[in-house]
Formats: structure tokens, C-alpha cells, sequence
């Protein structure tokens, strides 16, 4: 209760501002914290669950990080499981793999990867959980980019990326579908719409026959990953 107090008393001293800063957010928040004599200060995802109908326009001082949708469009991360690499031997700077808990070319220690490690890499809980996430600190969610990360998506098998598409879409949807193709039609009038979806993968797993897998799967933009144009740089570091 002394949480939602407070929060409304914060809500309401802005209010009677003009244009409200992220200061004046701040140092309202320690007065009235100060006055009520409370052991901690509400965040701005709890400020913003006190909002009544007609205080939207706080919404936007009270966002946490405003360059997330700036476009209009808010990006969804979601981390496949950990895959060997598609090489015999992995590139000497990949940091991670199976026997490390998260995927090859992560550390574990990355958003994205905590989040896919805290839902056990799966990928309706991982969508789901990033949609609440943004929707508690302010921001819209009625239009997304996802991003699939975890390596080279192109060597996973290709049962696991057709389910592991159709579960993201399923999430964004709110609607359980019976296979990908019905998934995909679906996102067509859902409420969330999908603008693109993001894959990362090596140049040496880019064929005409990924590039057919990746238009399957409802794949806008491949990221390549390109470290350098010199052959023996890549012969150095077991790029292959």
C-alpha cells in the first residue's frame, strides 16, 4: 500500500507540471519518498502501472529507454539453444557452445542470453516474457522486429528452426497454431504486427538453398557475419 501511495503522489505531483523531465522524475521520487519515510523508491515501471485513464502522457518521461522504439518499431531478441558449431573446431574466439551452457559465439552474460538461459531457450516464453517486460517500462508492443540470435541459424536443423519460428510468432499472435504456414497467416491480422524477422548467420552458410530455407521460415534480413575481407586472417582464427 505505501508503494501505491506513494506512486500516485509522484503521479500526481507531475501532473502539475508542463513538461516534465527525467530530473524532475527523479527528484519528485526522492521527496515524496523522503516525506513518507519509505525504505525504497518505486520504479518507473511501477509509476507507470499506477497510471489512470488520461495520464498517458507521462509515458514518455517515465520510459526507461526511449531509443527502443523510436522508429515505431520495438525489437524482440529471442537466443536459440546452444548448437555445436557447424565446424569441426570453433572459430578461437567463440566463447561459448553446449558445454558452456549458452550459444557458441555468446558469453552468457548478454540480455539476450539470460533471458533465453531464465526460459530455458524456450522461445513462446522468451517472446512472451520480453513483450511484458517492454509493456511495464512504457513502451508500445503493437508493432515488432524479431531478432533471432544464437549463432549461425542457418546449420541449425531445420525442424528445429521451423518450430522455433512458429513458437515466436504463436506468442506474438496469442493464438496456438497448428504448423508455421498457419503461424504466419495469422500474423497478418494479429494485433501485434510483425514488420521483419532477423536471422544471423556465416557467409559460407548462405547458399541458394539456405536463402530458400530462410524465405520458408517468413526471414526479412540475414545478418552476415563478416569479419574480415583478408583469407589468411580467417585461416589464422579457424574461421574456416
Amino acid at each position: 500500500m505505501e508503494m501505491a501511495e506513494a506512486s500516485r503522489l509522484i503521479i500526481e505531483r507531475l501532473l502539475t507540471m508542463r513538461n516534465p523531465s527525467r530530473e524532475d522524475v527523479e527528484r519528485i521520487k526522492f521527496e515524496v519518498c523522503r516525506i513518507l519515510n519509505l525504505s525504497r523508491i518505486p520504479s518507473n515501471s511501477e509509476l507507470i502501472k499506477s497510471l489512470k485513464p488520461g495520464e498517458e502522457k507521462l509515458l514518455e518521461v517515465l520510459k526507461r529507454k526511449k531509443t527502443r522504439t523510436v522508429s515505431g518499431v520495438t525489437v524482440i531478441a529471442v537466443m536459440t539453444a546452444p548448437f555445436p558449431c557447424p565446424k569441426e573446431e570453433p572459430c578461437i574466439y567463440c566463447p561459448g557452445g553446449p558445454s558452456k551452457g549458452s550459444p557458441q559465439s555468446y558469453t552468457g552474460r548478454e540480455p539476450a542470453t539470460l533471458r533465453g538461459i531464465q526460459y530455458n531457450y524456450d522461445p513462446y516464453k522468451q517472446v512472451i516474457g520480453r513483450v511484458n517486460q517492454l509493456k511495464a517500462i512504457g513502451h508500445p508492443v503493437d508493432k515488432v522486429e524479431l531478432i533471432v540470435l544464437g549463432g549461425t541459424h542457418t546449420a541449425l536443423p531445420l525442424d528445429y528452426r521451423i518450430w522455433f519460428i512458429k513458437r515466436c510468432l504463436d506468442a506474438l499472435n496469442g493464438v496456438e497454431s497448428q504448423d508455421l504456414e498457419e503461424a504466419k497467416k495469422l500474423a497478418e491480422k494479429a494485433p501485434i504486427k510483425v514488420s521483419g524477422i532477423t536471422v544471423e548467420t556465416r557467409p559460407d552458410w548462405c547458399t541458394a538453398g539456405c536463402v530458400d530455407e530462410m524465405l520458408q521460415l517468413g526471414v526479412t534480413r540475414v545478418e552476415l557475419g563478416v569479419q574480415t575481407i583478408y583469407e589468411d586472417v580467417y585461416k589464422t582464427i579457424n574461421r574456416g
